[in-house]
């Protein structure tokens, strides 16, 4: 039996916090019912579904914070992030799903445009890494409330940008490369 990965990535296009990638072998004799791309499902149920898949299904996550994504850019974030979650799995992996239209320098690996509709190992990572990084975002959320994180997740909100014009940007929190924060 081969066992095949699932690959998925939150958090390309905010203006501030980290990319967070998951990577999620999926047992045979998990019950997925409810698991479908994470932008699809209520936040609380992303959380019961997060829980099931941590507790029953191999998973690894990668994550790349905001300096990192300045050096590199995006898109060499995300790769990096996909391949250090495939990296962080406990088991060997004979071929990696992941979403969207390119594959990080990972063995056997196969690109997917709209993965996470289409196998639920994609699926189960989406959730991953979505709750993941909306948990760093809470975090951040308390620790800097003048922002707002709680409500728009460092997306490039109405709110968030005019938090950035009162505020200026934070270092090691928002991505200086992005447009909106470099033009401050």
């Amino acid at each position: 039996m081969s066992v095949i990965i699932g690959i998925d990535e939150a958090g390309r296009g905010p203006l501030a916090g980290p990319v967070v990638a998951a990577a999620v072998y999926i047992p045979e004799k998990f019950d997925t019912s409810g698991i479908k791309d994470s932008k699809k499902i209520s936040p609380k149920k992303r959380e019961d579904l997060f829980l099931r898949i941590i507790g029953e299904c191999q998973v690894g996550i990668g994550t790349i914070a905001p300096e990192e994504i300045d050096n590199l850019n995006i898109l060499q974030a995300t790769m990096l992030a996909m391949r250090f979650a495939s990296e962080d799995l406990s088991i060997q992996f004979d071929k990696a799903l992941v979403d969207g239209n390119r594959c990080p320098e990972i063995r056997n690996c196969e690109s997917i445009i709209k993965g996470d509709d289409k196998f639920v190992q994609i699926s189960a990572a989406s959730i991953i890494a979505k709750v993941t990084r909306d948990r760093v975002m809470m975090e951040l959320a308390e620790k800097y409330p003048a922002y707002g994180f709680e409500h728009h997740k460092g997306y490039g909100t109405k709110a968030h940008l005019m938090a950035l014009e009162t505020h200026g940007p934070i270092k090691g929190v928002h991505r200086f490369s992005f447009a909106p924060i470099r033009a401050s």
